[in-house]
């Protein structure tokens, strides 16, 4: 029950019971109410800032799982980064080495993932950053890993058309030189017979009789048989494929006609001494996508280590060439 408030009234002298209007009760309702909204809003900012809910406490509890779970992934994508670099490394400086492959080129593996803003829907969020980045990287995982597929599906095909190569490639004398005593002159500046100048020989001499079989050292198809009196003299030019081709200089005669198949080991010739020639011998040259390379390093199905040495010794104590 509310207690009844008295006035003392000096004039009466008495104490008179206060009487409050209905404007002086209703300032004093909304005192009352203002205060206890300022209070409430109070306590419930100190509850809403400063201890959580449950619902809010799950959601944190989530999102911390949710961190924990890109630092894992990422921690994955570190290995896998490792390893992927590793196959990288081995497929470029291994594999395509033995296939005689270009590497594949550093813009082609780390090339970005082009085009518009791939992660828009990602963007405004308190984690944003961490999930952009790890999307982006894991794309870019994504890319290298497509990429050294593709090149494990090259190496397939290579491989498959190696042992074809194989048998392509120049790798026996082109004539019979078990004591390597028919090696003349090699590879390297030498004085030329006729002009008596100092010039670049860009193939290897063999010294032989009149006549001497002449080998094909690798499969091919005969590109060219040129009868001349001149430079080279009668030579036969036969293709091997990738990139390879052999010259066979200064015949006598000829056993292949242009566009026939040959087999490495088959007689395509016989030696000679036609064109600007001294002495009966063959000049061979053996191209790689059309520059001289130098023969003596495409022998390795005939000479030993010790036999290449010897011949390489041999080719180099001539300073004159015979063409």
């Amino acid at each position: 029950m509310a207690k009844t408030k008295y006035k003392y009234n000096p004039d009466s002298l008495s104490f008179d019971r206060i009487r409050l209007s209905y404007r002086e009760r209703f300032l004093r309702f909304l005192a009352y109410f203002v205060g206890s909204l300022l209070l409430a809003g109070l306590y419930g900012g100190i509850f809403t800032y400063l201890i959580d809910s449950p619902k809010e406490k799950a959601l944190k509890r989530e999102i911390s799982q949710l961190d924990l779970q890109y630092e894992l992934m990422n921690r994955e994508m570190n290995k896998v980064e490792k390893v992927l670099l590793h196959l990288q490394e081995t497929d470029d400086n291994l594999y395509r080495t033995i296939f005689e492959a270009e590497p594949i080129s550093t813009s082609l593996r780390e090339g970005g993932i082009g085009g518009v803003n791939r992660y828009k829907e990602l963007e405004g969020y308190k984690n944003s950053t961490v999930v952009i980045e790890t999307a982006s990287r894991l794309d870019k995982i994504l890319k290298k890993v497509y990429v050294q597929s593709k090149s494990f599906d090259d190496l397939i095909i290579l491989a498959s058309e190696k042992e074809d190569m194989l048998r392509r490639i120049p790798a026996i004398m082109p004539i019979s030189n078990k004591d390597l005593k028919r090696t003349a002159s090699g590879w390297g500046y030498r004085i030329h017979p006729i002009y008596k100048i100092r010039k670049f020989h860009y193939g290897m001499d063999f010294t032989a009789p009149t006549g001497t079989d002449i080998y094909a050292t690798g499969d091919g198809k005969i590109y060219r048989v040129i009868s001349s009196q001149r430079g080279l003299g009668k030579h036969i030019i036969i293709d091997h494929g990738y990139g390879y081709s052999t010259v066979y200089a200064h015949m006598n005669g000829f056993n292949v006609r242009k566009g026939q198949k040959v087999k490495r080991g088959d007689v395509i010739g016989f030696v000679g001494s036609t064109g600007l020639s001294t002495a009966p011998h063959l000049h061979y040259e053996v191209k790689l996508n059309g520059k001289h390379i130098d023969p003596a390093n495409y022998f390795f199905n005939d000479l030993t280590p010790d036999e290449y040495d010897r011949m390489i010794i041999l080719a180099m104590k001539s300073g004159q060439s015979f063409d």
